[in-house]
């Protein structure tokens, strides 16, 4: 519905559900395919280094500043710019994002020069930004504007189908890249796949899987191989205390 378009997108779910293969997958399948991507990561980004990232600088702006610098906005000019975790921006620098988006035009850092960009924005958080408005720590009129639409990708505890499919991808992927000649995974290490609850989502599985071929001896996945917290009754959020009459309730 909205890959064709240069609508500005909203991902929102938790950490590791693969919200930034979403925005990827939004850029290569738009008009923009052939244009830059740009990244940032605004919870990596230190305060005081958003903003000439953001816009750039110009020689001279602050100590250390020996040339020019264009900022992500630039660099993204008529491709898709991705904020990866939004709802870390300081209320200044949501101010200045949001003048960006209105008026698609800002200036670097030390600048004069008005700069006018054609940037598609995606934006990804795994914070609560409606609880983060009320608490007033991230502006409404932002979210409005970055709220046009969004894509809600579900925690892998509630994609429970997709484990196996997941898994198999991801043992191709590490077989190839270890060397190794993995066939298939054992039924006792799909279910135990399967019953966990899996809190780092689609990352964990992940790393799980890159372990488990790791440590195989065969060409097989068995449940031993698979990380301890998978084999624990306790990890999955089973109850093993009580009886059974109330653990069934």
């Amino acid at each position: 519905q909205v890959v064709g378009t240069a609508a500005t997108v909203l991902v929102r779910g938790e950490s590791g559900t693969g919200k930034e293969l979403i925005a990827h997958a939004l850029h290569h399948h738009s008009p923009r395919a052939g244009k830059p991507f740009i990244r940032v990561n605004c919870a990596a980004l230190p305060e005081t280094l958003v903003e000439s990232e953001l816009f750039g600088y110009e020689r001279g702006a602050f100590t250390g500043a020996l040339a020019r610098r264009k900022g992500r906005f630039e660099l993204a000019d008529g491709g898709t710019l991705f904020l990866d975790e939004i709802g870390e921006l300081s209320p200044s620098t949501q101010a200045k994002l949001l003048r960006v988006i209105q008026e698609r035009e800002f200036e670097r850092l030390g600048g004069t020069a008005t700069i006018q960009v054609d940037v598609r924005l995606i934006t990804a958080t795994s914070k609560d930004l409606d609880r983060a408005q009320a608490e007033g720590t991230f502006r409404e009129d932002l979210y409005y504007r970055l709220n046009v639409f969004t894509i809600c990708v579900p925690p892998l505890r509630e994609r429970k189908s997709d484990i196996l499919l997941l898994a198999e991808h991801f043992i191709e992927k590490y077989a190839r890249l270890h060397g190794r000649s993995i066939k298939r995974i054992s039924t006792p290490a799909i279910d135990m796949l399967v019953s966990y609850h899996w809190p780092g989502n689609v990352r964990e599985l992940e790393n799980t899987i890159e372990r488990a071929i790791l440590v195989a001896d065969g060409d097989v996945i068995h449940g031993h191989h698979l990380s301890p917290t998978l084999q624990t009754a306790e990890a999955s959020g089973t109850v093993v205390t009580g009886s059974l009459g109330e653990a069934v309730a």
